[in-house]
């Protein structure tokens, strides 16, 4: 589900120059209206998808790791690749807008020192775009720290299983009204680009996601809760996606206030994308809850795709949009060129060397080999394989990158 979701992801940031309404680093002449409904869906709940997926991924590593240990995993796992990300990965990004813009007219080579004046984007040159999200996560594994030292002792382990009892028997939708009373009433106040200061409210809306999906974990009762309410959050999404676009489409949009239909429109804005992350988790389990060795290269690729991802894009986009074709065919082209493209660094650059994984989060390459690995992927797809800790797809390996822990602004 982990990797699905970030598969998702790129296809929504390459949409994203061709879009109307929008801004984004680098856009087209002529914009698409379906473009822009179709990233509107996806953005109601992507980024609240992955923070819950990385809360239940938490939830695995902790089982094998102490509160400390697993702080210093993740000072390595997220800080490195965001650092490594800020000065590297991030720069080609703000260069190509630069280009686009016309506010640079030199190489690469001459643009990058610029990133070492460390003037916050967008003024300046120095951002972590899209790895925002990175930033994150090392923040709510830092606030979560003391609730996890805590289930760790008796007490907190008798009251941990007491709350998943309460969701097994009432469902998960309880975590739900913290998370749509913060959105409704405080994202008008502090919305704003990814800094934590001018971004307060989705801040704390996101680690809401984050903690639920620790919280949930591996239960199995609580995901048999999940699973058998798939089809009822599913009628509710739908209900709400057409109660929204509704209001959209007809100009009825409660204007910013502090009225009671804005708060309302807030609240269901909310709910809407609480009712969508619960649907695909509970659809998820139904049908991905299995293991194949497929998956353990998406497990290994994941992180270091979505450290790339947007990188590729810009660039891409940047000469596409300079085309005659149809919005359509650049959106195609920007699509399937950039994940072949980030595929291929991966591959190439990224998965077989030992220095480079660690800047990316990952963990050293088996002694074995890429060669061995593929024999062994062939044969199990030939005949299968099955692990007792698969979960959602990602089984019990979140150790195995930053996203494990997991782990755009224009970006993210």
């Amino acid at each position: 589900m982990r990797a699905i979701a970030i598969l998702a992801l790129l296809f929504f940031h390459s949409a994203m120059p061709y879009v109307t309404e929008w801004d984004w680093h680098i856009r087209n002449a002529q914009t698409s209206s379906l473009l822009l409904e179709a990233n509107f869906f996806v953005s109601r709940f992507r980024m609240a998808l992955l923070f819950v997926i990385a809360g239940i991924a938490a939830h695995f590593v902790l089982r094998r790791r102490p509160t400390g240990a697993f702080l210093r995993d993740r000072a390595v796992r997220l800080l490195v690749p965001l650092s490594f990300g800020i000065l590297v990965i991030v720069p080609p990004q703000v260069y190509y807008e630069r280009l686009a813009d016309g506010a640079f007219s030199g190489s690469f080579l001459a643009f990058w020192p610029r990133t070492l004046r460390f003037a916050p984007y967008p003024s300046g040159d120095t951002s972590y775009h899209h790895l925002w999200f990175i930033f994150y996560l090392f923040l709510y594994s830092v606030i979560l720290a003391p609730a996890i030292a805590f289930v760790r002792t008796p007490r907190g382990a008798a009251m941990l299983t007491a709350l998943r009892s309460l969701l097994a028997r009432t469902g998960v939708h309880l975590f739900a009204l913290p998370i749509v009373a913060a959105y409704a009433l405080l994202i008008q106040r502090f919305s704003g680009a990814q800094n934590i200061v001018d971004d307060g409210a989705m801040f704390l809306v996101y680690f809401l996601y984050f903690a639920t999906g620790w919280i949930i974990g591996n239960d199995p009762a609580v995901w048999a809760r999940i699973e058998g309410g798939r089809r009822g959050a599913f009628t509710m999404a739908l209900l709400g996606l057409l109660v929204i676009n509704g209001v959209r489409w007809n100009g009825a949009t409660p204007p910013s206030g502090d009225s009671a239909a804005r708060i309302v429109y807030l609240a269901l804005l909310a709910a809407h994308a609480w009712c969508w992350v619960m649907a695909i988790l509970g659809y998820g389990k139904r049908w991905l809850d299995r293991d194949h060795p497929i998956l353990h290269w998406t497990r290994d690729a994941s992180y270091p795709f979505y450290i790339l991802h947007q990188t590729v894009i810009v660039v891409v986009a940047y000469y596409v949009v300079q085309t005659n074709e149809t919005v359509l065919a650049k959106f195609l082209f920007t699509s399937v060129v950039s994940l072949a493209l980030t595929l291929a660094l991966y591959e190439t650059l990224v998965r077989p060397f030992r220095w480079v994984r660690w800047l990316f989060g990952m963990t050293p390459a088996s002694r074995q080999g890429a060669s061995a690995t593929l024999v062994r992927l062939g044969g199990a797809l030939r005949h299968g394989d099955r692990s007792a800790d698969a979960q959602l797809g990602g089984g019990g390996a979140g150790e195995n990158s930053g996203l494990g822990a997991w782990g755009g602004a224009k970006s993210g």
